[in-house]
């Protein structure tokens, strides 16, 4: 079962059916689409209805997402993490009209906090397209490190697009959050 993370503005918990309106709102917007992988443009209400039917609140740590809601303000983002082909993976989206408040940055050390407390995983892995200077940055002040380049599907662009791979250890976490 997910917990419910609460952080001093922000709120992580399983996300539900009442998020596909503010979902397909926020990933129809190129701009956030145009970030993620696993996105197509445009993004419709039945896109965001389809995904919430395979979220369960009963998985485990490496395929756990959360809703971040901004308390007194509700839906904007989602983080999470799922499986990949070298280990557990972190990806995270905001709605435009949030970006540049720090909240994915406080929702990622929430959730990070969580996943490394919970799991006995020694690195978790992550990226950016290129382009994404403000996801890279968000990385950079969480401890990843750039462990190469790939080239990844974006579905939004519908095109295969240069990839950043960062990781981020546990003992680099453990060392900076004492």
């Amino acid at each position: 079962m997910l917990p419910i993370i609460e952080t001093d503005r922000l709120i992580l918990r399983a996300p539900r059916a009442q998020d596909a309106e503010p979902i397909a709102k926020y990933l129809n917007d190129f701009e956030v689409a145009g970030n993620l992988a696993r996105v197509p443009f445009p993004y419709l209400l039945s896109d965001a209805k389809a995904w919430l039917r395979t979220r369960h609140s009963d998985v485990e740590a490496d395929d756990a997402n959360f809703t971040i809601e901004i308390k007194g303000e509700g839906y904007v983002g989602h983080i999470g993490f799922h499986p990949g082909p070298d280990g557990p993976v972190i990806g995270y989206w905001l709605g435009k009209p949030f970006w540049g408040r720090g909240i994915m940055t406080e929702a990622a050390i929430a959730s990070l906090d969580w996943f490394f407390d919970t799991t006995n995983a020694p690195v978790v892995y992550s990226g950016v397209f290129h382009f994404n200077h403000a996801s890279l940055a968000i990385q950079q002040k969480l401890g990843f490190t750039q462990s190469g380049r790939s080239w990844l599907l974006c579905l939004a662009r519908d095109a295969e697009v240069e990839h950043i791979d960062t990781e981020l250890t546990l003992g680099v976490w453990k060392a900076r959050r004492t």
